[in-house]
């Protein structure tokens, strides 16, 4: 048995990396101690296998065991130039297979939303039950004019193409990795989610999950970004497995209007909304997001 680890505030976890078949290298992270429900879970848009609850209870309260990995291009994954969104579900389906998991739950927050719908859309099978947290989605002239700056920025570069958009998230790159961090690039946010980035644990996990995230530079971002942008390479009405989707009536990095287009072309959905609430405090929901997952797990 592998010698779990454990970080400095006393979280257990244990890395690893996989070989894929093409070649790649995909980075893997197991959050929790052994025992726990395994529960496949996709970190948004940019992110890796650090990221985190500051609150280490919640995880320990519900009983699950993350499996995190890293995208192509972010943190110690192998970057994919011109990948989409569904090939990627063929590392996931990878990862489960080096992990004698035949079926699990999975769940997506924002970025990861698009990638846990197309996993379940081409393996229904290994998917018992799947939901979507703030869940990134293609947007309307009308909602992209909501965004949070940088956000609506990066939103018309990416109609110019790879290298306009790349450009971009370099020098945005470099004011996540400085002081300023995440919560200085997103200070327009709406209040709930600047309440949220002003917690000096939530600051502290940022930072070492974004340094981690981008350490390879912005290419897998920008490859990242361009595959969610626009129409997507699978069709959501494709997917079988229940899903349940929870979503904030003020979110400005993913707007709630254009998350009920995707909503109506799932077969089994439930979307739960919360009032006067953004995108990065769906945190403060995650034991009853997971709660509820877990609960529908067969």
């Amino acid at each position: 048995m592998k010698e779990l680890q454990k970080t400095a505030d006393g979280r257990t976890f244990e890395d690893g990396v996989l070989t894929l078949r093409d070649g790649r290298l995909l980075a893997w992270r197991w959050w929790g101690e052994q025992g726990g429900t395994p529960l496949l879970r996709i970190q948004g848009t940019p992110s890796s296998r650090m990221q985190y609850n500051p609150d280490a209870n919640v995880q320990r309260e519900v009983g699950a065991r993350y499996l995190m990995a890293d995208r192509p291009g972010y943190g110690g994954s192998t970057r994919k130039p011109g990948r989409a969104i569904a090939d990627i579900a063929d590392d996931y389906i990878e990862l489960l297979d080096a992990h004698g998991l035949e079926r699990v739950p999975a769940m997506g927050t924002s970025g990861g939303g698009p990638h846990v719908l197309a996993l379940a859309a081409r393996y229904p099978e290994r998917i018992s039950a799947a939901t979507v947290v703030v869940g990134g989605t293609p947007l309307v002239p009308e909602e992209v004019a909501q965004l949070v700056g940088v956000n609506a920025r990066g939103y018309a570069l990416a109609e110019q193409g790879w290298d306009p958009l790349h450009e971009f998230l370099v020098e945005v790159r470099k004011r996540l990795l400085s002081d300023e961090g995440m919560q200085g690039v997103l200070s327009d946010a709406p209040p709930s989610d600047r309440a949220l980035m002003s917690d000096p644990a939530w600051q502290r996990m940022s930072r070492e999950n974004i340094a981690e995230t981008l350490r390879q530079g912005a290419e897998g971002w920008t490859d990242e970004s361009l595959a969610m942008h626009g129409e997507w390479d699978f069709d959501p009405s494709e997917v079988q497995t229940p899903v349940t989707w929870w979503h904030g009536d003020d979110d400005k990095n993913a707007p709630l209007s254009a998350a009920r287009r995707v909503v109506a072309k799932l077969r089994k959905v439930d979307l739960r909304t919360w009032h006067n609430e953004g995108h990065f405090v769906s945190l403060t929901h995650d034991k009853e997001i997971v709660q509820e997952l877990l609960s529908r797990s067969e």
